[in-house]
């Protein structure tokens, strides 16, 4: 007997594996993944811009990147002793114009090289809410603290997002021919916006990826990391204190999920032993002096050799030194 309500994952029509390059954009939700990715050592460049929420904003960093554009002083602006970017999260900001360009400007050189060498994207969208600067009407991806009243509030609608993207990823496969993208609705609610404005939200969100999805069959998919946690996690215990942001185990079944679909059968079969490895490393000996942590230091080394024969793209090169200064084999 099922006591939960499992969500049925549709078959994914691409992979993710540790060949590919990945990146990761949108709300803190992607963070989340993104961190257990890079964890498991996939290549993956994670929110160049910081979190961003809503699908405009983070059409807008995409193509701020495919044009190369750097951040110039006049794109920034002051408040309160510190220099902010309304294009960027505030761990950007910094108390002088050229440090602040300076970190913009290197995270955003990086990002754009490799963008063009991103085989995978994977986009969170978070909120269908945007915030305007009433002076020239442009869409803010972070409000940086301001008065409210310096901002109009409104929710973008589905045909907005739509045609944003739909004219977007055409651009992006021009210059990454074998890109594929992943969207996800960050299962994190905006509760501040009123929970039936949250599901508007949500709802608004959900409809335009549809359509997208339906736009690019071959090329785009989804992931219904929501649906999981709405459905299979459907209980308070999966929360965090907040009762809004998904505890650390909503996070791990949510990215179990996501690799049980998702990743290749080759890099599922590297996790596996990538874990006993890593649990090896995390080992704490009683007596590091025994006879028998020499031989669990001779078989932690094996263990890495093994891994380097048959996943030879896999770098774990400093874990075998650190285990080699542990013993002797």
């Amino acid at each position: 007997m099922e006591f939960y309500t499992p969500i049925t994952m549709p078959k994914a029509p691409f992979q993710f594996s540790h060949r590919e390059t990945i990146g990761l954009m949108g709300s803190c939700f992607v963070e989340n993944i993104g961190q257990i990715l890079e964890e498991a050592r996939f290549n993956v460049d994670i929110n160049p811009f910081g979190t961003l929420y809503n699908p405009a904003s983070i059409a807008a960093a995409l193509r701020r990147l495919l044009s190369g554009q750097l951040y110039k002083v006049e794109d920034l602006f002051e408040r309160d002793g510190l220099f902010h970017s309304f294009d960027h999260h505030s761990r950007f900001s910094a108390a002088s114009a050229d440090e602040c360009l300076t970190c913009i400007n290197d995270r955003f050189i990086r990002a754009a090289g490799r963008l063009r060498q991103t085989d995978r994207l994977i986009i969170t969208f978070g909120s269908a809410f945007v915030y305007t600067l009433k002076t020239d009407g442009r869409i803010v991806g972070n409000c940086h603290k301001l008065p409210e009243r310096a901002f109009e509030r409104r929710r973008l609608e589905v045909d907005e997002i739509v045609d944003d993207w739909i004219a977007l990823i055409p651009e992006l496969i021009t210059v990454s021919p074998d890109l594929r993208l992943l969207f996800t609705v960050s299962p994190i609610r905006h509760w501040r916006d009123g929970a039936h404005e949250n599901q508007l939200s949500k709802a608004t969100l959900l409809l335009a990826i549809d359509r997208i999805n339906r736009a690019f069959p071959e090329r785009t998919a989804y992931f219904p990391a929501y649906e999981i946690m709405m459905d299979e996690l459907r209980d308070y215990r999966f929360y965090a204190d907040d009762m809004i942001h998904p505890a650390p185990l909503a996070i791990r079944h949510i990215w179990q999920r996501f690799a049980d679909s998702w990743l290749k059968n080759e890099s599922q079969e590297l996790l596996k032993e990538w874990e006993a490895i890593k649990k090896a490393l995390e080992h704490k000996p009683f007596h590091p002096e025994s006879e028998a942590y020499r031989r669990f230091i001779n078989q932690t080394l094996l263990k890495i050799e093994r891994i380097n024969q048959k996943f030879p793209f896999f770098d774990i090169a400093k874990e075998k030194a650190i285990v080699q200064t542990k013993g002797i084999r």
